[in-house]
């Protein structure tokens, strides 16, 4: 009976232990290795909010295009930008001062700035203007085992799948590193991803930088899950087996 309890407990020892193929970020690269890096352009989503600004040669033919923030500028902080800034509709189009309706989603921030630089020439409004578009709301969501899970906001134009973890704090140990699930909605599509962290194989694919509104779920491994029952621990398990051993060996006296 004793020599019975006693590889069970063993069997329960070893079975708890994790590989490293377990937790090990990115076993397949080795020391050295280079390749190119290609950077993807984000596209305009509906309810993005834009922050545009016109320059030109001549200030003053700028002014009526650009959204006035006051005299006491030194106060202004991003949440004032986001306030005033254009929010892309549900049909994927802000509204501009003088040029109207302007259909941007699904464009790049690039190709949204050439849009509307070209529109305020060819109108006439404007020779040779300067157009800056950027996206002031980005923000992803880290759901499951993270240190700190919740919905981050960002300013990078590319921010990497690797970066927007280590917002969330980095996996517990006890997330399950090879199948990160990524939820993305792109032009009123909604598309699902897993990325396995263990390997290096997904740095070329579209997932490697994360998009605006981005769910990330880190979902958890099995001892994890089994800690949701009654006992929750492999040290409650061998608690609950040692006193009954004890107990047992009280009562054979």
């Amino acid at each position: 009976m004793i020599k019975k309890i006693f590889l069970l407990l063993l069997t329960l020892t070893i079975v708890s232990c994790a590989s490293k193929k377990d937790i090990l970020y990115y076993q397949d690269l080795k020391d050295g290795t280079q390749e190119y890096i290609n950077y993807l352009p984000s596209s305009i989503q509906i309810n993005d909010i834009l922050y545009i600004r016109i320059s030109a040669l001549i200030p003053e033919s700028a002014e009526p295009f650009n959204i006035q923030i006051g005299a006491n500028a030194n106060n202004i902080n991003m949440e004032t930008y986001r306030i005033q800034g254009y929010l892309v509709s549900q049909e994927g189009s802000i509204v501009f001062p003088i040029l109207g309706t302007i259909k941007l989603a699904g464009k790049s921030t690039i190709e949204a700035q050439n849009l509307i630089a070209k529109m305020l020439s060819d109108g006439g409004y404007i020779k040779e203007p300067t157009v800056s578009v950027r996206v002031i709301n980005s923000k992803i969501t880290v759901l499951g085992e993270v240190k700190s899970p919740g919905t981050y906001s960002y300013d990078e134009q590319n921010l990497s799948l690797n970066q927007a973890i280590g917002l969330a704090g980095d996996l517990t140990i006890n997330g399950v590193r090879n199948d990160i699930m990524i939820i993305r909605e792109v032009n009123g599509v909604r598309t699902y991803a897993n990325v396995d962290l263990t390997s290096s194989d997904w740095f070329s694919s579209p997932y490697y930088y994360v998009k605006q509104n981005d769910i990330i779920i880190v979902n958890p491994n099995g001892p994890k899950i089994k800690t949701a029952g009654y006992i929750n621990s492999l040290g409650s398990a061998l608690g609950i087996i040692s006193f009954g051993l004890t107990l047992y060996l009280l009562l054979k006296k």
